[in-house]
């Protein structure tokens, strides 16, 4: 499934078609949960969030504006808020630990992985998030900005920190 196909399905979906949003679910539901089980390593957990993601988005699309910016961020930005809201509720900031998939499978360093796992999940949550946006999710820091609520600047002020924890961190992890 494409995103030309959803981007399709989200104008019908707009016009009325309960229908197109099966085609966005197809779409975006796997990215998602990846998204929202790196973060929290808790497999149901990711499933239930995707789940409300979709939920809210349906009672709330018309809060969509394509002036203001992507579908795919607001998506994500609604799948992030929904996260965050759920784990103040549990208040299990401090166990999450995720789990990063190697973007490149065909590389099999397990050692080299299982360290910059541990090196990431090490970083604050506000960091861990902008890098797996940003490298696992590929968006921009103009969508990651209005995912998180925060400035373009303070994205790009900490994605520079964490990336240089991370660094620091491997340096240290190398020796």
């Amino acid at each position: 499934m494409s995103y030309s196909r959803a981007e399709e399905a989200i104008l019908k979906f707009q016009k009325g078609d309960k229908e197109a949003l099966e085609v966005i679910y197809n779409v975006y539901r796997a990215p998602l949960y990846q998204f929202i089980f790196r973060y929290t390593n808790n497999e149901q957990l990711s499933i239930d969030l995707v789940q409300d993601t979709f939920e809210k988005l349906q009672r709330n699309f018309q809060q969509f504006d394509q002036e203001k910016g992507k579908f795919k961020t607001y998506l994500y930005q609604i799948a992030y808020n929904a996260m965050m809201t759920r784990l103040r509720r549990q208040n299990v900031f401090r166990t999450l630990l995720p789990i990063l998939a190697d973007r490149h499978p065909h590389h099999e360093n397990s050692d080299e992985k299982m360290t910059v796992q541990s090196a990431i999940q090490s970083l604050p949550e506000d960091l861990r998030a902008i890098v797996l946006l940003t490298y696992y999710h590929d968006l921009t820091q103009k969508e990651i900005s209005m995912i998180l609520h925060i400035p373009v600047g303070t994205v790009k002020s900490k994605l520079h920190r964490a990336l240089r924890k991370l660094r620091e961190e491997l340096e240290v992890n190398e020796d």
